[in-house]
């Protein structure tokens, strides 16, 4: 298709975006303040223009089609884009200044990029961050997420990664509950203990083991199971069992004596494990913000958790 052909197709693209978003015509019709038959007219003209069927309609419900979606997903890049170049034109070089969101999971937002936020925003006064926790799959372009922090060994390909370290899942105990109920050499003896696990989905109490070449499974019990990795480091030290957490979560526990780590000849397996990576949009036009937020976050960062 030349450019002269697309051109006309860009602004009804970004209403395209709107109608999906919002999930009905008549919802997208109110925020652009035109009526939903003219929007119902607008797609018909996309998908006359494209060949390709967008939506199905019925008179209750607008479901995306495959090919639709294939359509607002490179349809988001371009108002991406757009916003991009909108904010450069206005920008004033001198001064860094704007709103970033950034998502991660829960025990990685509170762990580790937390405790500098404070002074990234003393050195940037004028930028603003919005922090979201994400512990579910993250999509920057749908979500409109500037920075995505993951832990994982399956990065999203068509995002920039930036790889910051490694992460490992540890079983910890307070040194209390080891002196009463002893310290276990295999993970089969988990059965006979109080375990503090995720409880997120049914198969969160079944714990996975690998040395070498032998892999074993456990399924675990206890008397608290919570989704929160503070929480639970709480109740580990408080002596309520053997729990599962993230390295960086339990690294000053460990250092202080307050946890002792349990079965460290074997390595954890789940979804939250891997390298941590760091991921963003490619784009041409990358707000300075956002240059300055990779750049401090790679600075800092990266030696702690390498």
């Amino acid at each position: 298709m030349q450019n002269t052909q697309l051109i006309p197709l860009l602004p009804d693209l970004a209403s395209f975006i709107l109608i999906v978003e919002e999930g009905s015509f008549t919802a997208a019709a109110k925020k652009l303040d035109v009526t939903p038959s003219a929007l119902s007219k607008l797609v018909t003209r996309l998908e006359k223009a494209l060949s390709i069927k967008l939506f199905e309609r019925s008179t209750r419900t607008l479901l995306i089609t495959r090919s639709g979606q294939k359509v607002y997903d490179q349809a988001v890049i371009m108002l991406n884009a757009a916003k991009q170049a909108v904010e450069l034109s206005l920008s004033d070089h001198s001064e860094i200044q704007g709103t970033l969101t950034i998502a991660a999971p829960e025990a990685f937002l509170n762990s580790v990029v937390q405790p500098h936020v404070l002074p990234f925003l003393n050195l940037y006064p004028k930028v603003k961050l919005q922090l979201r926790v994400a512990d579910g799959e993250i999509d920057l372009l749908r979500d409109n997420i500037d920075v995505a922090f993951m832990l994982t060994d399956t990065p999203d390909e068509r995002l920039i990664l930036k790889e910051l370290g490694k992460t490992n899942l540890v079983l910890c105990a307070s040194p209390d509950y080891i002196e009463q109920r002893g310290m276990p050499e295999h993970p089969s003896e988990l059965v006979q203990h109080d375990c503090l696990y995720l409880a997120e989905n049914d198969h969160d109490h079944i714990w996975r083991f690998i040395k070498g070449d032998e892999v074993h499974s456990v399924s675990v019990t206890g008397r608290y199971a919570v989704n929160h990795s503070q929480m639970r480091l709480t109740g580990v030290k408080n002596g309520l069992g053997i729990g599962i957490l993230h390295d960086f979560v339990i690294a000053d526990a460990l250092e202080q004596g307050d946890v002792v780590p349990v079965l460290s000849d074997w390595t954890l397996r789940s979804n939250y494990h891997g390298f941590i990576a760091m991921q963003y949009a490619q784009t041409r036009y990358m707000p300075a913000r956002l240059r300055v937020f990779i750049d401090y976050v790679c600075e800092h960062l990266i030696q702690r958790l390498a």
